[in-house]
């Protein structure tokens, strides 16, 4: 018999070799996909949250673009233009 199989049949391979199972991940182990969750529901919020404020800040000068062309093309007088922006400044 060679030394190679006398070691891998020896009582203390064996011992060794029944030592190395794994019992799982443990009671741990949702810690990372919890902060996986967290770190996307983050940036998901920050996203959605710059869209809104950038939405507020422009939305308002598009309706005053919208008063200015009109003014531009004649539709309204400058009474009627000065009175809507002004309704305009109000609300923001």
């Amino acid at each position: 018999m060679s030394a190679i199989t006398t070691l891998a049949a020896s009582p203390a391979t064996v011992r060794l070799a029944d030592n190395d199972h794994w019992d799982g991940p443990g009671a741990w182990w949702p810690i990372f996909p919890i902060t996986w969750l967290l770190i996307v529901g983050a940036i998901i919020t920050t996203i959605v949250i710059l869209r809104r404020r950038h939405w507020a800040r422009y939305g308002m000068r598009s309706g005053e673009a919208r008063l200015a062309e009109r003014y531009a093309n004649g539709e309204i007088d400058e009474q009627e233009y000065k009175n809507r922006l002004a309704v305009l400044k109000d609300q923001s």
